[in-house]
């Protein structure tokens, strides 16, 4: 297998994609002559042409519209937002017409649309380009978010994406796109709704994905040092979500830490802790603990900007608390 960036593997997806289906498109700010703000589609203006990888204006709002008219007359939209901060331009697009078009429609029209871009804090870029923005979307019926922390997850998971007639919400992490792993030399598409066993362990169930996925496998390798075994599972999906999976670890461990880069209140995790104590409830031998943002706008001091986001070191504190081996409770 090669070993390949995230940034790479996304534009492997899009391309080849872009080359099965002529239908597929890209449009969105910087896309084509840039080759995109952080250079996903490099190169697939060269290759497919300006009616397939389309520039916009700055105005989310709209080409998002175009975007739905184009899902609903056969094409398969890929929107790229610069950042999912600007997305908020674009909510009442996203929310009234896109997740609830087929469900108005009674089936008549489906919306094969990708909205994809950068979800989350990078380094220091302050309040208003460090939303979490997972929760806002999978609240909403009619839509699937996904949110790899890997490259070949990234890959296989946005060409699924992209084949998907249903509308789906691709978050990705600007930490991430540098990142590299194995990816397949081979076709290959990761079903939605299926999350990951990233390590096996006895001790204690840790759920993270996207970036908080590097912090989750420090903490698991710290904790064995400490003769802590982790079972890590990445959802990869966000919705729907595996929850057979998730059962099966909890089952064997009895203990959870949650893990999110979001704010603690009304976040993903909390949705994953209400199925655990619903339907888990008397396999747990501790607390549900999660380790989430702090619940202020992000500062943009680098120190501030730590203390309010997860770390290696508070999911450690975590899971000694939940196995009860020397963490404050």
């Amino acid at each position: 297998m090669a070993v390949i960036t995230v940034r790479e593997a996304l534009n492997q997806a899009i391309n080849e994609e872009m080359a099965r289906d002529e239908n597929v498109f890209i449009i969105g700010e910087e896309v084509a002559e840039y080759n995109g703000a952080y250079k996903i589609s490099e190169g697939l203006l060269d290759k497919y042409g300006k009616r397939r990888v389309v520039d916009t204006p700055i105005s989310e709002s709209s080409f998002t519209g175009l975007s739905i008219g184009a899902a609903m007359s056969g094409l398969r939209p890929i929107v790229e937002y610069m950042s999912f901060n600007f997305s908020l331009v674009a909510m009442d697009q996203i929310i009234s017409n896109i997740a609830k078009m087929y469900y108005m429609t009674g089936g008549m029209y489906n919306i094969p649309i990708v909205l994809r871009g950068c979800n989350g804090a990078a380094a220091q870029v302050s309040s208003q380009h460090s939303h979490n923005m997972e929760s806002f979307f999978a609240h909403m019926p009619g839509l699937n978010v996904i949110s790899c922390s890997d490259a070949a997850d990234s890959k296989g998971l946005l060409k699924a994406a992209i084949r998907s007639n249903d509308p789906v919400i691709f978050l990705e992490n600007e930490m991430l796109y540098g990142t590299s792993g194995e990816v397949p030399d081979e076709e290959y598409v990761i079903p939605i709704g299926k999350g990951r066993l990233v390590r096996s362990g006895d001790d204690v169930t840790i759920i993270a994905h996207s970036r908080m996925m590097i912090y989750a496998k420090e903490a698991a390798a710290e904790l064995e040092k400490m003769g802590i075994q982790v079972d890590l599972i990445d959802p990869r999906t966000l919705k729907p979500l595996d929850y057979p999976l998730i059962s099966e670890s909890v089952k064997k461990t009895n203990r959870v830490v949650i893990v999110e880069e979001g704010h603690y209140w009304c976040g993903i995790g909390s949705q994953i802790a209400e199925f655990i104590y619903r339907d888990l409830f008397d396999y747990l031998d501790s607390q549900i603990i999660r380790v989430a943002q702090s619940e202020n706008p992000m500062p943009y001091a680098k120190g501030l900007e730590a203390a309010s986001l997860p770390s290696t070191k508070k999911i450690i504190e975590a899971v000694q608390q939940v196995t009860y081996t020397g963490a404050p409770s």
